[in-house]
């Protein structure tokens, strides 16, 4: 069984939390029993979460061997350079090494889900929004790598996992694949 949830901004990807007070977990969302999450989403990022009850299919979807591409759309605080944006697809070096090549581009602000709570808007500070492919799985990487090249991420939102995508998914949202 593969599914694919739409996990909300403040969401951890687990089905129970021990901390006090306790933080929203997978839990409430009424998913089929005996699923796990294959793969990460931080607590501050939203979107596309494939859950399986099959570990041989999660480890095909997680491994970095298998280069399972991952599409993320990113708010960014700054106007990207062209070098920001060339930076970024060239790979960047990171406190834990350098990253792999990644695609990147701006794109125009996509139409999402309002966050709850809202990202802070600056009237001083322009920000911008990127889509950036990745085929690797570093605790959070698109955050790292776009603060490497000078570029604060706002809100990280992960459109897609290989062929699965959101695909109108409201958060909190799951589907059957």
């Amino acid at each position: 069984m593969l599914i694919a949830l739409n996990k909300p901004y403040g969401v951890l990807c687990q089905f129970t939390d021990r901390s006090t007070p306790p933080r929203r977990t997978l839990a409430e969302f009424g998913l089929p029993r005996d699923v796990y999450a294959a793969g990460r989403l931080d607590h501050d990022s939203e979107g596309l979460l494939l859950l399986t009850d099959d570990g041989a299919l999660a480890h095909r979807l997680t491994d970095p061997r298998h280069k399972e591409p991952k599409t993320y759309w990113v708010q960014v605080e700054g106007d990207p350079s062209d070098a920001q944006v060339e930076a970024l697809r060239r790979g960047v070096q990171l406190n834990d090494g350098p990253t792999r090549p990644a695609k990147a581009r701006r794109i125009d602000t996509p139409a999402l889900w309002p966050r709850d709570p809202p990202v802070r808007f600056r009237k001083t500070v322009p920000d911008a929004w990127l889509e950036i492919v990745i085929s690797e799985g570093r605790n959070r990487q698109v955050r790292r790598m776009t603060a490497a090249v000078g570029l604060p991420t706002l809100r990280l939102v992960r459109v897609a996992i290989g062929p699965h995508r959101l695909d109108g998914l409201a958060p909190g949202q799951w589907r059957r694949l």
